[in-house]
């Protein structure tokens, strides 16, 4: 009897193991496909607003602009509307805007996209380009985790620029608040 209970302990622990690994490779298979998603459609906004086409139509998908995070290297297009579908493959604005000071942008963890922002300290800059070619310069001012029930945290507009991506796991937001830097 305990044999057989060892050999079905075994056999369970290879396929939770099996099941980890599916999810990890599941994971950096939507991680690589939005990244390559993104550096497309960052080029092609960049072109749009370099031709003064402030349009943000790019494959039946309407942006907003660009972010730039020089400390991590990160250059993102951003959606004009937020669904769970779009941020699968590029950060979307949330809410606000750069005409009102309160613009919200969410992104998947993805280590091309927002994952690597819970490493910026405070002071790092962050630009944001409009479609019309308008650069807005900010200055991280705060780093926070919030639950993910804390929308009204979120979008408090307390800050110019808010940037946010869950924990891995989803337990948590990492925020980070930007306020506008006066150049």
């Amino acid at each position: 009897m305990k044999r057989k209970t060892g050999i079905i302990l075994m056999i369970a622990g290879i396929v939770l193991i099996l099941a980890a690994l599916s999810l990890f490779l599941w994971n950096q298979w939507k991680d690589k496909q939005a990244g390559a998603f993104s550096e497309n459609a960052l080029l092609q906004v960049v072109d749009k607003i370099q031709e003064r086409d402030p349009e943000g139509l790019i494959d039946g998908y309407s942006y907003i602009g660009y972010l730039s995070i020089p400390a991590l290297g990160l250059e993102l297009p951003v959606m004009s509307d937020w669904s769970y579908s779009r941020m699968e493959l590029s950060p979307c604005r949330y809410s606000g805007s750069t005409k009102t000071n309160d613009l919200v942008i969410a992104a998947h963890n993805y280590i091309r996209h927002f994952g690597p922002i819970k490493n910026l300290s405070i002071g790092d800059e962050v630009y944001f380009t409009d479609m019309e070619g308008a650069v807005f310069s900010y200055q991280v001012e705060e780093l926070d985790t919030l639950s993910p029930t804390a929308v009204e945290e979120m979008t408090a507009g307390e800050y110019d620029l808010t940037l946010f991506t869950c924990t891995y796991g989803g337990q948590s937001r990492v925020t980070v608040r930007c306020d506008y830097k006066m150049e």
